[in-house]
């Protein structure tokens, strides 16, 4: 069934253009602005351009999704197969099914948010032209990673993300930039050598790149030898990116110096182009080296659950001086250890667990960014102790809208039954029940009892966050010093309406949401709601791909 029916020619061109725009968008956004569109100033010119382009291919994607044939989500459809470069068999393949069409939509929408965003709340740096074609290259790199079938096609699109995003951190980030921009980079170009030689190992054993016939060959043209290299190749450099404990260490860092929009677009978009690799790649290509890895995969999956939980929880308590953003960083560590788990259960239960939590990350956290840099640009600081010593009744009593968007966020994420987080660990868990055939049922259910644990320290910390930064502490004169107390920027002065009441004063007020940023954040707020409501709308997409993926390209 199709909403609307539209001919294969157009659903080919709509694939295309919702590849290519965005990176010519991003060369005509280092070009001069013709005559007649300059606006009130270059700089506004260039930033409405970005909101044009990512709005275009916003459309076009949800133009391709309406076209889709919702009866049969397991087929490659809008496919492009053009021969690009004979002697190694790369093609110029393209298609989407029911697994990346999710993931593709989950890009142009955060991505147009943080264009539109980013019209009205440009963060401090550089000219406006690089941050814009920056954007739009980063865009670019993400949508064919979702969308391309070739594996060397993949691995260009995959590293194309990652300049945009170091110069994003490095020029436009707030304190220790560089550093931990190096840090982003070093990480992921080092996990990307591994997964390079994998993928020829792949390429080169099995005589095609091509990701459609490596699936359903099913790994019978690949020794079991060959296999177990090639996971372990790959799926290093796809840890280092989704980040997998212990390889996570660059996460923080990246998110706590990134920009707000930078923040957004590493939780909500390149975070899943590790997972989608593990998914895409791994599952039906090297099915034998997966089941060999899969309880370790298991094991790091839930250690990441608890270890990133319990970092939060020491992030969050009185004193600990913890940043805002770096505690939701680390929650992205525990979030993505239940995709992981879901993946190494392989079973459709759990794998459909893990997409479904991809999506849901996406939406929720990429919303909690939005409010931690809204918070941010309030107080001028993320530092959880002098945001939950701010007098008065914090955030609910100075900024109501916003303390209570950032409490439903919160809660959100925590996994509450009826929103979007719930239904991936759901899923995830009951699949580490009943995993696969030739995993180890009792290890894989000690795994599930950890994950559960570590759903009950998410909760834990999260409501920690609430109660500190939307209610405010319950005697902050008593337990905070005055320079504690005044939520005032380190390097300027203290924003306008932030300073602490005194006893028995007014407690000052902070603007609330402005506009622009209602505009920004409800479309996340909504499908979060709409996620969590009615889950079939996303499982009735990735079910059937995901039964086909499993069984060796087999309906």
């Amino acid at each position: 069934m199709t909403v609307i029916d539209i001919s294969a020619s157009v659903m080919q061109f709509l694939l295309a253009f919702v590849v290519v725009a965005p990176l010519l968008g991003a060369v005509a956004a280092l070009l001069p602005a013709p005559p007649g569109l300059k606006g009130k100033s270059p700089d506004q010119a260039v930033l409405r351009h970005g909101v044009t382009v990512t709005g275009a291919v916003l459309i076009a994607t949800i133009v391709l999704a309406v076209g889709f044939d919702h009866d049969h989500p397991a087929t490659m459809q809008a496919t492009t197969d053009i021969s690009w470069i004979p002697a190694l068999d790369v093609r110029i393949h393209l298609g989407i099914d029911g697994i990346s069409l999710p993931l593709l939509l989950l890009t142009a929408l955060l991505t147009f948010l943080c264009a539109l965003y980013s019209y009205f709340k440009l963060p401090a740096g550089p000219s406006p032209k690089a941050f814009v074609a920056l954007v739009l290259v980063l865009e670019s790199g993400t949508l064919a990673t979702f969308a391309v079938l070739d594996l060397l096609l993949f691995f260009l699109a995959f590293e194309m993300v990652l300049i945009p995003m170091y110069f994003l951190i490095a020029r436009w980030g707030g304190g220790q930039r560089q550093a931990a921009a190096w840090k982003f980079i070093l990480y992921t170009l080092l996990g990307s050598v591994v997964m390079l030689l994998g993928i020829l190992l792949i390429g080169l054993k099995s005589g095609t790149f091509d990701m459609v016939a490596l699936a359903t060959d099913n790994g019978r043209g690949l020794t079991t030898s060959v296999q177990v290299i090639a996971v372990l190749a790959i799926g290093l450099g796809l840890a280092v990116k989704t980040p997998m404990w212990p390889l996570h260490s660059w996460l923080p860092d990246a998110h706590t110096a990134a920009p707000t929009v930078g923040s957004v677009l590493l939780a909500g978009v390149l975070l899943k182009m590790g997972t989608y690799g593990f998914i895409r790649i791994l599952l039906p290509i090297a099915p034998d080296g997966m089941r060999t890895f899969a309880p370790y995969l298991a094991a790091f999956a839930v250690v990441g659950i608890v270890y990133g939980s319990l970092a939060c929880l020491a992030l969050a308590r009185t004193g600990a001086k913890g940043d805002l953003k770096r505690l939701i960083a680390y929650s992205s560590v525990g979030h993505m250890g239940f995709v992981l788990l879901g993946i190494a259960t392989m079973t459709p239960t759990g794998v459909n667990g893990a997409l479904f939590a991809n999506i849901a990350h996406g939406l929720i956290t990429g919303l909690l960014f939005f409010l931690v840099g809204a918070v941010k640009d309030r107080y001028g600081t993320a530092d959880l102790d002098t945001l939950a010593g701010a007098t008065g009744a914090a955030l609910y009593g100075r900024a109501p809208r916003l303390g209570a968007l950032l409490a439903f966020a919160a809660i959100a994420s925590l996994g509450l039954p009826g929103l979007a987080g719930f239904w991936g660990e759901m899923l995830t868990l009951f699949g580490a029940y009943s995993p696969a055939e030739g995993l180890s049922r009792p290890a894989f259910r000690t795994f599930m009892a950890i994950g559960a644990f570590g759903t009950l320290l998410t909760a834990a910390y999260m409501l920690i966050v609430v109660r500190r930064v939307c209610m405010g502490e319950h005697t902050p004169h008593s337990r905070l010093s005055p320079d504690e107390r005044a939520p005032q920027a380190a390097d300027g002065p203290e924003p306008s309406g932030a300073a602490g009441a005194r006893p028995g004063a007014t407690t000052p007020q902070l603007a609330d949401i402005q506009t622009y940023e209602a505009a920004a954040w409800t479309p996340l707020a909504a499908l979060t709601v709409l996620a969590g409501l009615w889950p079939a709308v996303l499982l009735g997409l990735t079910d059937p791909a995901v039964q086909k993926l499993l069984a060796g390209g087999k309906s």
